[in-house]
């Protein structure tokens, strides 16, 4: 009888010893999975770490991150995805203040280098154009750890506005504009209007190649600024408030726009129309390079970002066009612009 009992009880202990390993292997599987995949990101990226401390930190919030995506894709019901990209051991607050970089500018003011907006007749604006089919945007660049969104955006319309009236596209100097124009701050932050005015008073703009980007501020080399090889004549301000307005700007040519880019969704976005949430505080400037209506009847405008080819659709976002609010999403119709040439 006692023997008996005491195989029960060895039986019993088996399987409990059994469950309990069966349950803190079920429990370490996920977190050796998020391992692999740091690892394998780590690899994709080129990343590297000082030391074994601060590796541990930037793994715990890639997998925040990671968590975040995979909760928001498997929800459903939405009009984009997320997915894992180059800054995807950053926080929303760091990847905020370290990537992006607008100052905006507490009011519009008349400049020798501003002109009265054309009011352009709606029904000669076509359903859509896209200005990277028709050749009049560059490959996608990436502005890396230094906060000159601004210098980015107003690069990309100058270039666009270039080929449209020349037809030659060149590749221009962001450095230049982050070293040499005083009435902005390099990496951190400036102003669209203020580059375009720079560019104006500077005679035109040189190329990268004269001026190449270094990510980092510098000091004015006066000789290779003053050696242009593109130049404006002006700018036009969009009226503020009005997508309407900004559909006929876009018609004619790539614009640089200010927007709100703070949001978690809006650093892990992949693809798809974004309507994430954001709100309207200017913290980053890009160049609204198209629109157009998906086949589901979703309008859409298409941005050209300066985060590299890992963020969003090979560097670009659709988001949502004709939003509910005159400034339209993330704030994107407050404060567009564009040069002439």
């Amino acid at each position: 009888m006692a023997s008996s009992f005491a195989g029960k009880v060895s039986l019993c202990l088996a399987l409990m010893l059994g469950s309990w390993a069966l349950h803190a292997t079920s429990r370490a599987l996920p977190e050796a999975s998020m391992e692999q995949k740091f690892e394998q990101w780590i690899h994709e990226h080129g990343r590297t770490y000082a030391d074994s401390e601060e590796k541990g930190n930037r793994f715990e919030i890639f997998v925040d991150n990671l968590r975040f995506i995979e909760d928001f894709n498997h929800a459903g019901n939405r009009t984009f995805k997320l997915d894992l990209n180059a800054f995807s051991d950053l926080t929303a607050k760091e990847f905020l203040a370290i990537h992006t970089g607008l100052s905006l500018q507490p009011t519009r003011r008349n400049s020798p280098g501003t002109m009265s907006f054309p009011r352009a007749d709606v029904t000669d604006v076509p359903d859509s154009i896209d200005w990277v089919e028709k050749g009049a945007v560059n490959a996608i660049k990436n502005q890396g750890p230094c906060g000159c969104c601004w210098a980015f955006s107003t690069i990309a319309a100058v270039e666009s506005i270039t080929q449209i009236k020349t037809g030659n596209l060149p590749e221009l100097s962001e450095q230049q504009l982050v070293d040499c124009n005083s009435g902005n701050y390099g990496c951190n932050g400036g102003w669209m209007d203020t580059a375009f005015e720079y560019i104006i008073q500077n005679g035109g703009i040189t190329s990268e190649a004269n001026y190449p980007y270094r990510a980092t501020d510098g000091t004015c080399d006066t000789s290779a600024a003053s050696s242009t090889v593109a130049k404006i004549t002006g700018y036009m301000e969009v009226p503020t408030n009005n997508e309407g307005e900004l559909l006929n700007a876009v018609a004619m040519q790539p614009v640089s726009i200010a927007l709100d880019a703070s949001g978690r969704e809006f650093q892990s976005y992949s693809s798809g129309v974004f309507n994430g949430n954001c709100g309207t505080a200017m913290t980053h400037a890009v160049v609204i390079v198209g629109y157009g209506t998906t086949e589901d009847g979703t309008k859409y405008w298409k941005i050209r970002n300066s985060w590299g080819e890992t963020w969003g659709e090979a560097g670009y976002m659709m988001i949502q066009r004709d939003f509910d609010q005159p400034e339209g999403l993330c704030g994107l119709a407050m404060h567009p612009s564009y040069p002439i040439v």
